[in-house]
């Protein structure tokens, strides 16, 4: 796909109703779940992002029948847990790190063997933290030196259930050992000392999956799931992406004038950590019309532009707004006083090393950055613009969410900054720069 610079600025103050797209984590759990169960399952809201698409596709290579109707509905018609089929060829995951290790705890429980294969970026990415506790269960995996893509990966059936304790937070290690359980006698044990988004748990007990939750005396979560389940069709709803939210919500935050509203976003509570992070700040930021959808806390998000002011931001919330700090990051620059971030080492093997492509993105803009070993450090400005001197030309290294924080800190600059390349934003918000427009943004290609 040939690069797609762009240049973004503010005319004026941005207003109006939008919708952003379903939520990423939610609809690649709807379908690899949905293709588990027998008979079909009607999904509504799908993100029809790239990401998304290469886990249907995968899907599909292993026996599902996953069709979209006219009206936007996509249908899914399983093959039951156990049913997965040898794939003729290699999984290509794209850049989807989520597709790749969730997909991995599925065939880790099946007797069929599958390459996964990716883009540039996703090679880069380490897949230990998954191997690891699915080769506990009897999977075996070859994988490139340094435990990237290409790898290949051969289940085994009947695996062998595990009790594993998180060494470090993550929702698709966690997810991944679910999934690998649903096909694997007995009870299958993931201990999480720091809670994470909980999206799999929620969507497995709504199938029909024997998944409890409980909490130990240190306070850590204990999630069980009892194997050889059957799982039952849904009509599943996914709301809208709280991660793509962030964007255009930030971005009222910082263009003076601007009253939005963001309709249907999911704000599950282990999602939600930026929104609560953006109040201690001082953002005018309420929930409209509070709802439950199929399982999830759902609202519209009204935010109207706030003279931001720095915090320290607890490690501890990390889990609950990793992919958000790009565009904290620029909330930050344009708050009043400092900011400081820890805890965030992960942020180094994402599909970026986000921690050093903001700091020298955000100090190309004039703003004042520090960047530790885990974190940034960030001296704001105090509503006073970014890009000061001139046009301003980032590149974001082909990662999706250093794209767009970018585009939103060109909404809050004297002059007009410019991506290297906004094609890659189609793995998770397709119609990015249309939505943003809408709001009256400025968007030069």
């Amino acid at each position: 796909m040939p690069p797609a610079p762009a240049a973004f600025k503010a005319r004026g103050p941005l207003k109006g109703r939008v919708r952003v797209p379903g939520d990423k984590s939610i609809s690649h759990r709807a379908l690899m779940l949905s293709a588990l169960a027998v008979g079909t399952s009607r999904i509504e809201g799908l993100l029809e992002g790239e990401d998304v698409l290469a886990t249907a596709a995968a899907m599909r290579a292993m026996g599902a029948v996953i069709e979209r109707g006219a009206d936007g509905i996509w249908h899914v018609e399983g093959v039951g847990v156990g049913g997965l089929l040898q794939p003729a060829t290699a999984l290509d995951m794209g850049n989807s790190g989520t597709s790749t290790r969730l997909l991995m705890g599925l065939v880790a429980s099946h007797a069929i063997t599958a390459a996964f294969v990716g883009d540039a970026s996703l090679s880069k990415r380490p897949m230990g933290r998954v191997t690891v506790p699915l080769a506990l269960m009897g999977a075996e995996f070859t994988a490139s030196p340094g435990g990237t893509l290409p790898l290949m990966a051969r289940g085994l059936c009947p695996a062998v259930p595990i009790a594993y304790r998180l060494p470090v937070a993550s929702a698709q290690v966690k997810s991944a050992i679910l999934l690998a359980g649903l096909n694997t006698p007995g009870i299958t044990r993931v201990i999480e000392p720091v809670p994470t988004r909980d999206h799999s748990e929620r969507m497995l007990r709504g199938l029909g999956a024997e998944l409890t939750v409980e909490q130990d005396r240190d306070g850590a979560r204990l999630i069980s799931i009892r194997g050889e389940a059957e799982l039952r069709p849904q009509r599943i709803g996914v709301p809208g992406d709280p991660s793509s939210a962030a964007f255009p919500v930030v971005a009222a935050l910082l263009v003076p004038g601007s009253d939005i509203v963001v309709e249907n976003v999911g704000l599950n509570p282990t999602r939600d950590g930026l929104y609560r992070m953006l109040r201690a700040m001082g953002a005018d930021l309420t929930y409209q019309d509070e709802r439950i959808v199929g399982g999830e806390p759902v609202a519209d998000i009204r935010v109207r532009h706030s003279r931001l002011q720095g915090i320290e931001v607890p490690p501890d919330i990390a889990p609950s707004m990793i992919d958000e700090y790009p565009i904290l990051f620029v909330a930050a620059a344009l708050a009043k006083g400092r900011t400081v971030t820890r805890g965030l080492g992960e942020l180094r093997v994402k599909e970026s090393d986000r921690l050093a492509l903001m700091a020298r993105g955000l100090a190309r803009l004039g703003a004042r950055v520090e960047e530790t070993a885990d974190g940034l450090v960030i001296e704001g400005s105090d509503g006073a613009p970014l890009a000061a001197d001139g046009p301003v030309e980032i590149a974001a290294e082909l990662d999706h969410r250093i794209a767009m924080s970018f585009a939103v800190a060109g909404l809050a600059a004297a002059h007009p900054v410019a991506v290297d390349d906004m094609a890659p934003v189609a793995t998770s918000f397709p119609g990015f720069a249309d939505l943003m427009r809408g709001l009256g943004a400025e968007v030069t290609p």
